[in-house]
């Protein structure tokens, strides 16, 4: 199974259809409740003519953090690490809800190394006044008992095989609390409305419009701080686009690519 030596850890990653040459890299970084595994039904589709890289964020999956290590605040740095490894100078970022924080500050701390960066589900942190209103003024239905709020109370009523499998992949990974959650995130990174002003990649935030974790108008807000960017809602989706609805959002992403 290939592992690289990152950052004082053993980052677990695949790497699939074309490696030699690399062909037009598309990264993706999962979210909190995921692994690389979470990626399915994005991998098959778009390995026929790109290579795909997934991999497990310190303390996911298979990369386990060292005792009282960084968690969050080490992202940008280990996903440059494996992309070191990988021989990858710049690749497409496809980041999901956590992932965000990791694919936006790779992205303002390395912008020569992104070629474009899909946002799905995610502001990646980027904090504004306008933002924290959003979130302040969002309603948060509550979710029918043993739902996971990844999946969602659609997913789980019109689709509980998926949601099923979603909630299996994320007991794969260690139990967090809310607070561990939460800070792991805090360290990973606060971009500010200043810091976004400057890129200049092209930029595709993709939401769920019933997104009860990351509401669409939060996404709304911090796609007005990033110059050019642009928001693609998908309907009868929650936090997990990509997941729930693959056929739209595989779409999305291959339409920005290209």
């Amino acid at each position: 199974m290939p592992f690289a030596a990152v950052n004082g850890i053993e980052l677990y990653y695949e790497v699939h259809g074309p490696e030699k040459p690399l062909t037009d890299p598309v990264v993706f970084a999962h979210g909190a409740g995921g692994s690389h595994l979470s990626w399915w039904q994005q991998v098959p589709h778009f390995a026929g003519t790109h290579t795909c890289v997934t991999f497990d964020h310190r303390g996911y999956g298979q990369s386990i953090d060292a005792p009282g290590g960084p968690g969050g605040g080490s992202y940008v740095e280990d996903l440059r690490g494996l992309l070191d490894h990988l021989g990858i100078e710049r690749a497409n970022l496809v980041a999901q809800s956590m992932g965000g924080w990791t694919c936006l500050g790779f992205a303002l701390r390395y912008p020569g190394r992104v070629r474009r960066l899909v946002m799905a589900d995610t502001h990646g942190g980027l904090q504004s006044p306008e933002i924290g209103a959003a979130f302040a003024s969002a309603a948060r239905p509550a979710l029918p008992p043993g739902v996971h709020p990844a999946a969602g109370a659609r997913m789980a009523a019109e689709q509980p095989a998926l949601a099923f499998l979603y909630a299996q992949i994320d007991a794969l990974n260690r139990p967090r609390t809310q607070a561990e959650l939460l800070a792991m995130l805090a360290a990973a990174g606060a971009p500010t409305a200043e810091e976004v002003s400057t890129l200049e990649i092209p930029v595709l935030f993709i939401v769920g419009e019933e997104d009860a974790v990351i509401p669409p108008r939060v996404i709304e807000a911090a796609a007005r701080l990033v110059p050019g960017a642009r928001v693609e809602g998908v309907p009868a989706a929650g936090h997990s686009v990509y997941f729930e609805r693959p056929g739209r959002f595989n779409e999305l992403v291959e339409q920005f690519l290209a």
